[in-house]
């Protein structure tokens, strides 16, 4: 997606001042993540996105977000919504069990 589309895609918004949204190809590329972990604080949210290699024991933090209580409000009824129009459209996700072993590969929240 190129800063054109991401325009486009802005500029569906009705009702709200319209904002040039920029980004760069390298962010547009995104960030693979096999887990996450999310932290608070009184005053923050913090999303660590990560890569965890059980076999070698290790994790890499790919990305980290840290946002404002009522921003992470939106955030959750954003995706909320967007789970739902996807089940609508493609049928219901299953919810895996979370992994036995602490080695394995999924997300955890704290």
């Amino acid at each position: 997606m190129n800063n054109q589309q991401l325009n486009q895609l802005n500029q569906g918004q009705t009702g709200q001042r319209q904002i040039q949204i920029r980004a760069s190809d390298d962010v547009l590329k995104g960030q693979y993540a096999n887990a996450m972990q999310v932290a608070h604080t009184r005053e923050e949210f913090l999303m660590d996105f990560m890569n965890l290699y059980a076999h070698q024991g290790v994790g890499v933090v790919s990305a980290r977000v840290i946002i404002s209580p009522g921003h992470m409000k939106r955030i959750v009824a954003a995706l909320a919504d967007n789970v739902k129009k996807y089940e609508t459209q493609f049928g219901k996700i299953e919810v895996a069990q979370a992994p036995a072993d602490a080695n394995e590969i999924g997300f955890a929240a704290r």
